[in-house]
């Protein structure tokens, strides 16, 4: 005996789905797991690489396809592929308590990392460890939202931290100076790490004055010291602040 699924019914597995109710209805979307919040913090630009499929859903477990009239009645189209990018823009995720948990967690860190990335101590010049930003903000409660970018949340981070640690967002002003051999051998390397080169000279050895944002500092130390076997030397010169608005986070 065979079995027919009514065709207004598609199956679907280990899917995510996101929900929307809008003119009094239901409508939900099947996207791959953790590919959402990908395309809501922009990291994913493909929507092919979200949706399972660009079907619209009344119920996507049971595999109940919206109808066309319910879906020009809420949405003023009928066109798939826009409303499945209203409901990702605005619907809401539907995991369970132990995914949403285990992905706010991931997001707090994303945060603290940003943060680390971003920022330094004015007093030391230096950057702060992921881990003590971490530490920074709990010790402020911070909350993260599951519906907003973490891009967008570091920068509400950075101005809450500033009320109880010292804490500046800013690039780092350094001086760099490699024996020649060194200097060639190692230019390009560099070059990935640096935000903008302000000044070069190169002689019997290179000299550079350069802004870095502070999560590369580690990086930029590690390199010098370890392939010019100590013969390099790094100095920071200066902070350079980034106003708000000045710069988006990259």
């Amino acid at each position: 005996m065979s079995i027919f699924t009514p065709t207004n019914q598609i199956r679907l597995t280990n899917v995510a789905v996101v929900r929307m109710k809008k003119a009094g209805k239901r409508f939900e979307i099947a996207c791959y797991k953790n590919k959402v919040m990908s395309w809501r913090s922009g990291a994913e630009k493909d929507l092919d690489e979200v949706l399972q499929t660009n079907t619209v859903f009344v119920n996507v477990s049971k595999g109940q396809v919206a109808k066309k009239d319910d879906l020009l009645n809420a949405f003023g189209t009928d066109d798939l592929t826009e409303i499945c990018r209203q409901i990702l823009a605005k619907g809401e995720l539907q995991v369970s308590d132990k995914e949403r948990q285990s992905q706010l967690e991931q997001m707090f860190r994303d945060i603290a990392t940003i943060v680390a990335e971003k920022c330094v101590n004015p007093e030391t010049k230096r950057p702060y460890t992921v881990s003590l930003i971490e530490r920074a903000m709990k010790d402020i409660h911070f909350s993260v939202k599951a519906n907003k970018s973490t891009k967008q949340q570091a920068l509400e981070v950075i101005k809450q931290l500033k009320e109880s640690i010292q804490i500046q967002r800013a690039h780092m002003r350094l001086r760099l100076v490699l024996p020649a051999k060194d200097g060639k051998r190692l230019k390009e390397k560099l070059r990935t790490l640096i935000k903008t080169i302000e000044s070069e000279e190169f002689d019997d050895q290179l000299e550079m004055v350069c802004l870095i944002d502070p999560g590369c500092f580690r990086d930029i130390d590690e390199l010098i010291r370890c392939e010019t076997k100590g013969k390099g030397t790094l100095e920071v010169l200066s902070l350079k602040d980034v106003e708000e608005g000045d710069e988006k986070l990259e």
